[in-house]
């Protein structure tokens, strides 16, 4: 077994336990995670992003789900929504 020894603000490691607390971890173990990944990937595990950078792509998947079909009229949404029969009812 070998130790590691880090230097690291200290808002920084009470914040990161209190999350890591929630998720049943210690500091220990989520690093010994990490590194584990690193190992098994090859790669670091996670995208390093700006915050801009991850707004941006957040943004981008927000519209992309509300794109829908799109309509020319309230009539023709009615129509697509409702079923031409059971809009045909509701005049």
């Amino acid at each position: 077994m070998s130790t590691i020894n880090i230097r690291i603000e200290e808002n920084v490691k009470l914040e990161a336990s209190k999350v890591l607390l929630k998720l049943g971890l210690d500091m220990s173990s989520a690093v010994k995670m990490f590194l584990q990944q690193v190992i098994n990937t090859g790669t670091i595990p996670f995208q390093a992003k700006t915050k801009s950078a991850y707004r941006l792509e957040i943004e981008k998947e927000i519209a992309e789900a509300l794109k829908g079909p799109g309509y020319k009229t309230a009539e023709e949404m009615h129509r697509a929504l409702l079923g031409n029969k059971v809009y045909e009812n509701r005049k």
